[in-house]
């Protein structure tokens, strides 16, 4: 499934939005100009208003209110202007950042996933999964670290097939949600770092602060009774002693429940922050008016009956800045002691947090889908000629038409043809050195990735089956904990194998097998390990350098066959068309580019001579 027809081409839609957001910038950057200018002007005004109120006898210091309020006001709209500003540049580099993964100039920009890599997992490191130029850095808009934990999530492994018809569905429908898309991404810088999911999830399940009845009722009679005391004090002029009476019974009171308001005071803070950010992501999320099933389910996390959750968040924050007023603002602070305000607030924010509290967790898990999702339709809606995988039960099947590497500029990805699986297990790809035999295992890895995401993939044409995909193509050696490349290499042939022990079926993708040991013992490992994983329920490709290794084919008949890649010398410059060819490649070119390099070589060995 391509993008619809009715949907406007990317790049143009992309550069109208650019154009425009450009103009507001500049306007808005005129206008906060001007804005600065006047309010110099006024100040200047004032200050020379001052100095005659000061000098002269006639001048009244009324005089100053109209500089005063003009100024006043000129900073609350500059503070507007202001973030009108921010706001339109950020939208302008937004629009440039899109078009620039449009024109292949993506890596090395937003967000990587390092964090996520595992060298022990079974296939991200291989296929490019995380790290710079990376499937995750050209795919992620997630402006909350949640949205990219489950984004590295479904890109680290394989869903089911009924979850991934659901996120298709969603994905499709979330691509034409560009409004949305710019919302979250404009969202201030912080929201990233400062929307920690363990602190509050932490903090919603932590043990209620209880404030039992007779405390918020003795808070509500002192609070009366030093009302009384201070009303009679400043307008009656009753005697002190009352007020005296009710600060010695009101210390001892406020003392004994001091440390738990400092508690909920500490721990509302912490994660106070986290609440707010959450409610700005909750808003944009919030507006959405969806079609699909599974995004109507994802909105319906989020409601509580009657206010949406932002609204809900609000209203702690609100609390929260009153107890916070009680306990630090040095005016305000003696005034709320006297009337017990802390405790009546420690109480309203426990009630919350059991009320909603339970929720924070639903709210949690529907912005990490929603941001996943958008993230993936965002790829969806760049890529309007990529079609959504057709999914297919039974046996593990991967047939690709015009396949080519999502991460491959569009002007040097050569797309090819691959079918493996149903009687077809296993193709052994040879070829020269840089003819295109490890991309082409990548190709087919990461289209198989994407699929398994709910995303589209970069073919015409794409039928695959759930599978685990393991691969053994990087391995390096480890001086550290003394182990070779050779048993780097049979390591991680071991834990891919073991693979297909698990329910799902196996598709493995092997780099230059057993690459490291003599020919002899290689071909004997090779043969044994792909006959035993044939004979199982796995498919696979496998690339060697090594022809003795394409003789393995034969005995497995049907469930085998050979490929190759090849090259060819042009004007003495080596030329690859990185197709591929039936069968197993003819010539080597391994002497040759040693001698482009510069390298004295003899066309025979010495040790051959007599």
């Amino acid at each position: 499934m391509a993008l619809p027809k009715t949907t406007p081409d990317p790049r143009i839609e992309y550069q109208s939005r650019l154009d425009e957001r450009q103009r507001l910038a500049d306007m808005y950057a005129v206008r906060d100009g001007r804005i600065s200018a006047a309010r110099g002007v006024v100040f200047l005004i004032g200050i020379a208003l001052l100095v005659v109120i000061f000098n002269t006898s006639t001048a009244a210091a009324w005089w100053m209110c109209l500089p005063a309020v003009l100024f006043v006001g000129l900073v609350v709209w500059h503070a507007r202007v202001t973030a009108r500003l921010e706001q339109a540049r950020s939208a302008v580099t937004y629009f440039e950042t899109a078009i620039a993964r449009l024109e292949d100039n993506w890596s090395g920009t937003g967000a990587d996933g390092a964090r996520y890599a595992d060298p022990q997992h079974p296939y991200s490191g291989d296929l490019d999964v995380f790290g710079r130029g990376s499937l995750f850095q050209l795919i992620s808009r997630a402006r909350t670290r949640l949205g990219e934990d489950t984004l590295a999530a479904w890109l680290s492994a394989p869903a089911d097939r009924d979850t991934i018809g659901v996120r298709q569905q969603a994905i499709d429908e979330l691509r034409r949600h560009l409004d949305m898309r710019e919302d979250l991404a404009l969202l201030q810088s912080e929201v990233h770092d400062d929307l920690d999911q363990t602190h509050l999830l932490h903090w919603s399940n932590e043990p209620p602060t209880i404030v039992g009845v007779f405390r918020r009722v003795a808070a509500i009679i002192l609070a009366i009774a030093a009302t009384a005391s201070v009303t009679g004090l400043l307008f009656f002029g009753t005697s002190s002693a009352p007020l005296l009476l009710v600060l010695i019974i009101e210390i001892p009171f406020a003392y004994s429940f001091s440390r738990q308001i400092r508690h909920v005071a500490a721990r509302v803070n912490e994660v106070g922050q986290g609440l707010e950010i959450l409610a700005e992501v909750l808003t944009v999320l919030e507006k959405g008016q969806f079609e699909c099933e599974s995004l109507r389910n994802i909105h319906t996390q989020l409601d509580t009956g009657g206010l949406p959750p932002s609204k809900r968040i609000a209203q702690l924050h609100a609390r929260i800045e009153r107890l916070n007023n009680c306990l630090r603002n040095q005016f305000f602070a003696p005034i709320a002691f006297l009337l017990g305000l802390p405790v009546h607030l420690v109480h309203s924010i426990e009630m919350w947090r059991g009320r909603y509290g339970s929720h924070i967790s639903d709210w949690l898990t529907a912005v990490g889908e929603l941001e996943a999702l958008s993230a993936l339709a965002g790829y969806a809606y760049e890529n309007p000629s990529d079609p959504f995988p057709e999914l297919l039960t039974g046996e593990p099947l991967i047939e690709a038409v015009d396949a080519g590497h999502p991460l491959l500029a569009s002007s040097e990805c050569v797309s090819n043809d691959l079918s493996v699986g149903g009687e077809l297990r296993l193709i052994l790809i040879s070829g020269s050195n840089m003819s295109g035999k490890s991309t082409m295992l990548r190709t087919i890895g990461t289209n198989i990735v994407l699929a398994l995401a709910g995303a589209p993939v970069r073919a015409k044409e794409f039928r695959v089956s759930p599978v685990a995909i393991g691969t053994a193509m990087r391995v390096n050696d480890s001086l550290q904990e003394g182990k070779s490349f050779f048993y780097a290499a049979i390591s991680r042939l071991k834990s891919i194998v073991d693979l297909a022990q698990n329910e799902l079926p196996l598709l493995f993708l092997f780099d230059e097998i057993l690459q490291g040991t003599n020919s002899h013992d290689r071909r004997i490992g090779t043969e044994a390990i792909l006959s035993s994983l044939v004979e199982g329920d796995a498919i696979g490709l496998v690339t060697t350098h090594d022809l003795a290794l394409t003789e393995i084919v034969e005995p497995l008949g049907v469930r085998a066959k050979n490929i190759h890649f090849e090259d060819r010398i042009e004007d003495g410059k080596m030329k690859f068309d990185y197709r591929i060819q039936p069968g197993v490649v003819k010539k080597s070119n391994a002497l040759e580019l040693m001698r482009m390099m510069g390298l004295q070589l003899d066309t025979e060995p010495k040790s051959g001579r007599k």
